[in-house]
């Protein structure tokens, strides 16, 4: 191992602490992590010079690949004029831009306001706060109940890890939050004093990867229309591309009240969160300071970030991003077939878009991923349900390549 390796390894060790990590298994001298320090397209080297396929888009950030010149030079063209400045009281000419190209991806008079935040947890915190000041607004301050669904994620901060239906992650959190209602069905929802529903369009993330039945997104729609419920969708995981269009609730062709965003928003080049929401939500907000939404982040809409991500969505146009996907998701579902077909192991395979769960049996998750290393394939399980998200710039031999490496640490795992 070299000398700088060790060096940062030791300090890692002694002073930082990971995130979802049991750090007793972490510290241990035995334990050698990876250090990441160079990307490029779909690729990343660790500090001993070896190379891996992204395969889970570093936790689900990275579009169109580490290191595109065109993100790149966008964010070192925003950073010769300001890297920051406050936005509260001021605009600036990057978060102007766009906040109105999100909101040109929905038909006017539907989603036209953005509320930028930091990440995908904030993104909802937002969500939900404006929700409840909406209803307090406009005569229903009674209804303050939100509803979730069994297994689902939100993010770590307070109110969003009270929506978080994973009782590992979030079970001795949840009484510190707002009243949440727990439903696997939308039938099981009850609209008494019922504020919100929060769901993660098309597939659960955390939950390994499970996909929602077709149709069950406008079902949604439909019974909070009927009862006046607000409809608040997180994609942070599936937007940006991820289930095959721009956002996953195009493909059922449903408008939320909010739309939650991060991850891939900047490329997966820095933080930025955004909730989007609609006229009639921003309207309950306008007038004196009595109205205001109080609430907001140091580096809210910072320049660096909008630039990343006005940049991003251009590489959507000029490199056709979404109409290259159909043969993308096609050939990793054939390659995911017979994987299944071959290996014993593999209990189920769940895609949508390039979103993969790959579940094996009992006990396989984490060692088939770090035998997977091996081969050239960097992701992560959840429990035994390996992910396989790459970025979107992915060819076709690399997926090749991924569920190649998949193959190779089942047979010897």
């Amino acid at each position: 191992m070299r000398e700088e390796t060790r060096r940062w390894i030791a300090a890692d060790k002694r002073h930082a602490w990971h995130p979802f990590t049991a750090q007793g298994e972490w510290t241990d001298p035995g334990h050698e992590p990876l250090v990441i320090v160079r990307g490029e397209g779909p690729w990343l080297w660790d500090s001993e010079g070896r190379r891996y396929l992204d395969g889970n888009s570093s936790i689900w950030t990275n579009i169109h690949g580490h290191a595109h010149p065109a993100i790149n030079a966008a964010i070192t063209a925003q950073l010769d004029a300001i890297a920051h400045s406050s936005y509260l009281g001021f605009a600036n000419p990057r978060a102007s831009e766009l906040a109105g190209r999100l909101c040109g991806f929905f038909p006017d008079g539907t989603l036209e306001r953005v509320f930028f935040s930091d990440d995908g947890s904030t993104a909802v915190e937002v969500a939900m706060k404006m929700s409840l000041q909406f209803r307090m607004q406009t005569g229903e301050p009674e209804r303050t109940r939100f509803a979730a669904f069994v297994n689902g994620y939100h993010g770590d901060t307070m109110g969003a890890a009270a929506l978080g239906g994973v009782d590992r992650f979030f079970e001795r959190f949840r009484r510190f939050g707002p009243g949440v209602d727990f439903v696997e069905t939308v039938a099981q929802l009850d609209p008494a004093n019922l504020n919100a529903v929060v769901i993660e369009p098309l597939i659960q993330g955390v939950n390994e990867m499970r996909p929602w039945p077709d149709g069950m997104l406008a079902e949604l729609r439909d019974w909070c229309d009927r009862h006046d419920v607000l409809l608040i969708l997180d994609e942070v995981m599936t937007g940006f591309g991820r289930t095959g269009t721009m956002f996953a609730c195009q493909q059922e062709e449903v408008i939320p009240d909010f739309l939650c965003l991060a991850k891939g928003l900047s490329g997966g080049y820095l933080p930025l969160g955004a909730t989007l929401t609609t006229g009639r939500i921003y309207d309950a907000f306008l007038g004196g300071p009595e109205q205001a939404f109080y609430y907001g982040h140091s580096f809210t809409a910072n320049p660096l970030a909008c630039a990343a991500a006005l940049a991003s969505l251009g590489l959507f146009e000029s490199e056709q991003t979404l109409e290259r996907l159909p043969a993308k998701v096609e050939h990793l579902g054939r390659l995911l077939a017979d994987l299944a077909r071959d290996h014993e192991e593999v209990v189920e395979v769940r895609q949508r878009g390039l979103i993969t769960g790959i579940e094996l049996r009992e006990g396989l998750g984490l060692s088939v991923c770090l035998k997977a290393r091996e081969h050239g394939l960097l992701t992560r399980p959840i429990r035994d349900t390996v992910v396989l998200m790459p970025p979107l710039c992915v060819g076709m031999g690399e997926l090749e390549l991924a569920v190649g490496a998949i193959r190779k640490a089942l047979a010897e795992a």
